[in-house]
């Protein structure tokens, strides 16, 4: 142990911008990213501190307990890190042997909440398991995500060839839009439509199909929207939330006066107004109207950077697999940094009055079981990519030395 420590002692001081820069390289001797994954669990930290914060108020009112939503966040938590746990131990090769079943098993769950389903504040979408509510779109939208990067990789060349490999995928996701209508849920079309087409571009699909496909997916958006009533509200009072601020226009003025409150350094933790009730859903959609009140610019500037970082991060991951030849590593990788990325926008444009209305979660941050559960699964499963990239890495300069 003397010698050990003597030996340490006279290792060089490593300088500080060494010590970050070794941090965000790849750092191939290591065996998961260790960037990515601070960054999650930091992300993680801040949802439970504002989750605990915004839901003072209306967990002491329906509960009488101020910490019934944190003490259900936490559980979520520990389930979804337990789901982790299994996936990160999971071989990825097993998901790409699985896709179709996994595939059968996402529109079996949109089913059953269409028969068997719990009704809150008009949408159909939970399925009762015990005491656990599951919001079946959650699981469905990874699955489908799997099933999709699986048919990319099986069928690259019927894709990049002709139209009906092109168009395979498409006629399933009508199939899970369809089911996800009825619920109702555009929110999640809507994810699953943008990753579908970022995947299908990113496996070679020819520009004429994809602009095609675009057109088609916003004229389609458009067509539910102007003949949805509820729908088209969403969309006037976005364009003028404050036309009827008591109104059809109430939640979002009420997260935009949040954002004014917040200014460059916030109220402080814990003393926000628009929380009191007075801004709905304020610990799950609308979760970042409270971190901008009470942290401000900076605290929202700083957590948006985290979330950008990690999706960064995620599409690394994605190109390192590729440039592997891991190719179902690789387009897996892109669809869920696509899925994390593009649901943040998301949330962040519907919080700061950019997008109307959706109901999305901030993903890693918002309160909301399945959401949370199956984001951390995601998140495993992007680590797990990054593992057996690394490993394939190992082996290949092992097999150089022994040559």
């Amino acid at each position: 142990m003397k010698q050990l420590a003597l030996h340490a002692l006279k290792q060089p001081l490593q300088h500080p911008m060494q010590s970050i820069r070794n941090w965000w390289r790849a750092d191939d001797d290591a065996t998961y990213d260790k960037l990515f994954l601070t960054l999650l669990l930091l992300i993680v930290a801040v949802g439970v501190v504002m989750v605990t914060s915004a839901s003072v108020p209306v967990a002491t009112r329906l509960y009488d307990n101020e910490l019934h939503f944190t003490i259900r966040h936490l559980v979520y938590l520990g389930i979804g890190l337990s789901v982790g746990l299994v996936v990160l131990n999971m071989p990825v090769q097993w998901w790409h042997n699985s896709n179709m079943l996994l595939l059968f098993a996402a529109l079996a769950l949109l089913v059953a909440v269409l028969l068997f389903g719990r009704n809150v504040n008009g949408s159909t979408r939970w399925l009762a398991i015990g005491p656990i509510g599951l919001q079946a779109a959650e699981p469905a939208k990874l699955f489908y995500f799997v099933y999709l990067a699986s048919y990319l990789v099986r069928k690259h060349e019927e894709v990049r060839e002709n139209f009906k490999g092109f168009a395979k995928p498409l006629i399933v996701l009508f199939a899970f839009a369809v089911l996800l209508l009825m619920q109702p849920d555009l929110g999640t079309v809507i994810v699953m439509f943008a990753t579908s087409v970022a995947l299908l571009f990113l496996a070679g699909a020819k520009l004429w199909q994809f602009f095609s496909l675009i057109f088609t997916g916003l004229l389609s958006i458009g067509v539910l929207i102007v003949y949805s009533e509820y729908r088209w509200k969403r969309v006037t009072a976005f364009l003028d939330p404050w036309a009827d601020p008591f109104g059809s226009g109430y939640q979002l003025t009420q997260s935009l006066m949040a954002f004014g409150r917040g200014g460059w350094l916030g109220q402080g933790l814990g003393n926000s107004i628009q929380k009191l009730e007075y801004l709905p859903e304020a610990h799950t959609d609308f979760i970042l109207a409270v971190i901008a009140e009470e942290t401000g610019f900076i605290g929202v500037t700083v957590l948006l950077c985290m979330l950008f970082m990690l999706v960064y991060r995620a599409l690394w991951i994605g190109q390192r697999a590729l440039a592997k030849q891991m190719s179902f590593h690789g387009l897996l990788a892109y669809a869920l940094a696509v899925w994390i990325g593009f649901q943040s926008a998301v949330n962040i444009g519907v919080a700061t009055g950019a997008l109307p209305t959706k109901g999305l979660t901030l993903p890693f941050v918002s309160s909301g079981g399945s959401s949370l559960i199956i984001m951390l699964a995601a998140a495993a499963l992007l680590l797990r990519i990054d593992f057996e990239v690394r490993l394939k890495g190992k082996q290949a300069i092992a097999g150089g030395r022994h040559d």
